[in-house]
């Protein structure tokens, strides 16, 4: 999924807390300028919409009405139109005027999406709906007329799609431990490169700035210890040895300048129905914490992990577009209830900075372009409310929060 160039994975528990503190919805949506400022697009899932805020003054406009539960947004380079795939396909949204298009509808849903750097295809991948051709499909889009191609069939399991930076090659990871290049120009389907042994956990993938380097892992799988990274070259397609990172990585980002990968492991260990098998609990004396490893992306070799605090439920990653510091959403348990901070990194020391403490999520962020502001996403279960917690990256300053639609699930930023 394309949540600010992160992958995301929501809180596991998250408490019941007041409301008092989020912004009314506006009876009216404020005027829209001829050149809009920088608006944040959060995407939320059971109420069908897309919340625009405005990065300036903070204030929401008025909802828009998308496909059904939308869960994935991308925007195209060019900032003009935002993507939203959902459960009946995908909905384009003009940013300036923010008045969505025709629904592009896909059968059976979207689980991701992927763009050319161009801007000119949108690939989707489409949940499977006949179980009878045990294929998923790839299906390219013409951003130009909104009309779905003819679709690419692949092996079942597919999890995330991804474009290389010269837009030549997609990638598509499965949940049986391989990544599959697709020819963009051709569609051909090329040879899959097996990264691990695990069969049936869920596939992630980043890509460096440069385009040379895919980072390929999983997790997801019950009774497995996941601690690595493996690297594949995008040139040879060929698979190179795995980094070793925290337990349970879950995202990365890369610095700006291309030269390094940040990992975020949450520490956790998936347990099986009948709890963590004897072999795991023989490997895990005591708790293990969340952490972010730093990798060089010129020779694949980790730095020193940067701990965060306790094992996490769950943590989400961003980086300035200055380079100057990484932001870790995290949400842990204390004594049996969550608590939920976003916490700076400095990328020069290599040091985590004083956790921000927030009320909800954040089960994703987004930075703005001018790296003063870090938008937190969060949610209260017992309502369904969703609310966008700005932070200041100089101070650490939480803004009030910006009440948006239920379950807000993802957020991008259109220049």
């Amino acid at each position: 999924m394309h949540i600010s160039s992160a992958l995301a994975i929501p809180a596991a528990v998250i408490g019941t807390l007041a409301l008092a503190a989020a912004t009314a919805p506006p009876s009216v949506s404020p005027p829209r300028p001829a050149t809009p400022p920088p608006t944040a697009y959060v995407v939320n899932n059971q109420s069908s919409t897309v919340t625009p805020i405005n990065t300036v003054t903070n204030k929401a406009y008025s909802p828009i009405k998308v496909g059904a539960h939308p869960r994935d947004i991308v925007i195209v380079p060019t900032g003009k139109t935002a993507y939203i795939a959902g459960a009946a396909g995908v909905t384009p949204i003009n940013t300036i005027t923010h008045k969505p298009g025709k629904l592009i509808a896909i059968k059976g849903g979207v689980a991701d999406t992927a763009i050319t750097p161009d801007g000119k295809t949108l690939y989707v991948l489409a949940y499977p709906w006949d179980d009878s051709q045990f294929l998923d499909r790839v299906i390219p889009v013409s951003t130009a007329s909104g009309k779905a191609g003819k679709p690419i069939f692949l092996p079942p399991g597919a999890d995330q799609l991804l474009v290389t930076p010269n837009g030549k090659t997609l990638y598509v990871a499965a949940a049986q431990g391989t990544v599959t290049p697709v020819s963009t120009a051709t569609g051909k389907v090329g040879k899959p490169i097996r990264y691990e042994s695990t069969a049936y956990c869920t596939d992630n993938m980043a890509i460096s700035p440069n385009g040379k380097t895919l980072y390929a892992f999983e997790n997801g799988c019950p009774n497995v210890l996941f601690n690595t990274v493996t690297p594949i070259s995008t040139a040879a397609n060929k698979g190179g040895k795995p980094i070793k990172v925290g337990q349970y990585p879950v995202a990365i980002v890369f610095s700006p300048n291309g030269k390094t990968a940040y990992v975020a492991s949450t520490g956790a260990v998936l347990a099986g129905g009948t709890g963590r098998s004897p072999q795991l609990r023989a490997q895990l004396p005591k708790p293990v914490p969340a952490t972010v490893t730093p990798v060089s992306i010129a020779t694949n070799r980790p730095g020193k992990a940067i701990i965060l605090g306790p094992t996490a439920n769950s943590l989400t990653i961003a980086i300035t577009p200055n380079g100057r510091t990484v932001y870790v959403g995290d949400s842990w348990a204390v004594a049996g209830h969550s608590a939920y901070a976003v916490i700076p990194i400095s990328t020069v020391t290599g040091r985590a900075g004083r956790p921000v403490k927030l009320g909800w999520g954040p089960n994703a962020m987004a930075i703005t372009a001018d790296s003063r502001t870090v938008y937190c996403v969060g949610m209260a279960i017992a309502t369904g409310k969703g609310f966008v917690m700005p932070v200041r990256t100089a101070t650490g300053m939480v803004l009030k929060a910006i009440l948006v639609g239920n379950s807000p699930i993802a957020i991008a930023i259109a220049p």
